[in-house]
């Protein structure tokens, strides 16, 4: 791809070197430091331990203030901070790829939406290595490249992309770039009112009903990710085998091949994110229309 000196996004929250506890960001947990105040066994002894604990943190040049308004000693606070300095200058050129690459899903989204006469509310993406907290749960190169719709925010520990590589055979700048394009996908479900729907439903599903919309719904925004590819290469951006690399991709990651590769069979049941024939072909249909009334996977057979 040629990617360098495009414009790159302001919404990277780089907590990339940062490892918060199970309790959040701060050592006290998210919401600060608790003061017990009043009445009650022990009262006074413990604000007598807290004050003691106040002129200790002081000593270690640690802002209380900050603690105690749900703040977190390293500054860092994950509804606003944007970048980290937890590990400068680490990997630069994979941040400037990763913001490059949501800065060209802001425009493809914002030119999309605007043309409907609608706006585009870009989502914020967490790069993170080893895990990091999200209203959705903890995110970890377990759980892999996700989005959580509470927060609006793609959770990425670039990471998987060696594990792409090295593991299912998925390298490339163009595959890195279509599981960035496939997440934000689901941002734009969010926005569009399939998300907030699937969520409603399937709490009257059974677990393979419920699968079986899940793979539509993930289809849907491999289709979203193949609209953006096609917009993508229509400025010019794209190199030859660079369309080959997102299809394989697609191909790599399907339920079958994970199931084949991990069990040696396969359990269409257990299926949440389509076969590789079927993300590789609602992508490539996303890619050659360049609609997303081409990416109805809701209606008949997929």
């Amino acid at each position: 791809m040629d990617w360098k000196g495009r414009r790159q996004s302001d919404n990277i929250e780089d907590r990339r070197g940062s490892s918060p506890g199970p309790m959040g960001d701060s050592p006290f947990g998210r919401r600060g430091l608790n003061i017990p105040i009043g009445g009650g066994k022990g009262g006074i002894g413990s604000i007598i331990l807290v004050i003691v604990i106040f002129v200790v943190l002081q000593m270690m040049g640690v802002d209380v203030t900050s603690l105690m308004n749900g703040g977190s000693p390293s500054g860092y606070d994950q509804g606003e901070q944007t970048t980290s300095n937890a590990r400068p200058g680490a990997n630069d050129e994979m941040k400037a790829f990763v913001a490059t690459m949501l800065a060209e899903t802001e425009e493809t989204w914002s030119g999309i939406f605007s043309a409907a006469g609608k706006s585009y509310r870009e989502p914020k993406l967490v790069m993170f290595s080893g895990s990091t907290s999200s209203p959705c749960g903890t995110a970890s190169a377990a759980t892999g490249p996700f989005y959580c719709p509470t927060d609006e925010k793609v959770y990425l520990d670039t990471d998987f992309f060696n594990e792409m590589a090295t593991r299912f055979g998925a390298s490339g700048d163009f595959a890195e770039a279509y599981v960035i394009a496939h997440e934000v996908g689901h941002h734009v479900q969010n926005l569009i009112g399939v998300l907030p729907k699937f969520n409603r439903a399937r709490q009257s599903m059974s677990e393979s009903e419920a699968n079986a919309m899940s793979v539509r719904v993930e289809l849907q925004a491999d289709c979203f990710a193949g609209i953006w590819g096609k917009f993508t290469d229509q400025k010019g951006m794209l190199e030859r085998g660079d369309l080959d690399e997102a299809l394989n991709a697609a191909a790599q990651i399907g339920d079958d091949a994970l199931q084949k590769r991990s069990q040696g069979y396969v359990v269409p049941d257990s299926f949440t994110h389509g076969t590789s024939a079927q993300r590789a072909k609602w992508f490539k249909r996303g890619y050659e229309s360049g609609k997303m009334t081409a990416c109805d996977t809701f209606s008949g057979n997929i």
